[in-house]
């Protein structure tokens, strides 16, 4: 598998119709307690497209992803999810997270932290079907970690933790995928996985919005937007990645082969390097 299959997936049986609008963001400014974090970001996210947010932590890939669900109040402009605000409609979204601090406090096993991902059609209290049931075996089979199902959470390494939390992400059978750094943790064998995963989501017409410091994937996304406090460039993954836009963005040059891209650090203005 490449890198370039999660931006023309395969048709399949779709969640919603193809082309659908899953997001429309018009001049939209995020951020804390009134404080701007990113402003002026528009964008229009469809049906079995990917957006890729890309950028060095503090850019304001989180803050956006959290106004996205419904997490954070927008500071001005507009955005709707499914043609409704954000936080309406949240049995269509899953939404993957970097704090997941419960999970450690609670003596869970890996099957019951992917079950979770059936709480949001079933209810907190509802009972789970057997059809429920193998929907999460078949996503943590998909995920590599059938084998950890009765393994407790807290024992797992952390790329293992994170294939059982995209997992979680998979059984909800949702319309809009909200990751935040879903490949951190994972070797090259998670990555390939996850991108696989990510490819049948895709096909079947979710949409998918990712914060990421991998320029390969944003690169097959059908969306990217470079950040950094600001909107720096904004367009097709294969196109707006260059080498300008990514030296504003993290600090870094690229080179180009014609199947991959070669990654070099540079130190920005300021004297700090950071590693895509």
């Amino acid at each position: 598998m490449t890198h370039a299959t999660l931006a023309h997936p395969p048709q399949a049986a779709s969640s919603a119709p193809r082309g659908a609008p899953c997001l429309i963001a018009r001049q939209l400014t995020v951020g804390y307690s009134g404080e701007p974090i990113v402003a002026d970001v528009s964008v229009d996210l469809c049906a079995g497209e990917s957006l890729a947010l890309v950028g060095i932590n503090g850019s304001g890939k989180s803050t956006l992803l959290r106004t996205i669900v419904g997490l954070l109040p927008a500071l001005s402009g507009s955005l709707t999810i499914f043609g409704q605000i954000p936080g309406a409609t949240p049995r269509r979204i899953a939404y993957l997270g970097q704090a997941r601090a419960a999970s450690f406090i609670l003596p869970l096993r890996a099957i019951d932290v992917v079950g979770m991902g059936c709480f949001p059609r079933r209810g907190l209290f509802g009972r789970i079907t057997l059809e429920d049931r193998a929907q999460v075996r078949a996503a943590m089979a998909t995920m590599g970690v059938a084998h950890l199902a009765d393994a407790p959470l807290r024992t797992l390494s952390g790329g293992q933790q994170q294939r059982v939390y995209l997992a979680q992400v998979l059984v909800q059978q949702a319309d809009l995928l909200v990751l935040d750094e879903p490949t951190a943790g994972l070797d090259a064998g998670g990555r390939v996985v996850y991108l696989d995963a990510m490819q049948a989501e895709l096909a079947r017409g979710a949409a998918l919005i990712t914060a990421t410091h991998d320029i390969q994937e944003a690169a097959a996304c059908t969306q990217a937007m470079l950040l950094s406090r600001r909107v720096v460039a904004q367009g097709p993954g294969h196109a707006v990645l260059t080498p300008e836009a990514l030296l504003e963005t993290f600090g870094v040059v690229i080179t180009m082969t014609d199947r991959q891209l070669g990654v070099a650090v540079v130190e920005r203005e300021h004297g700090h390097s950071h590693k895509a």
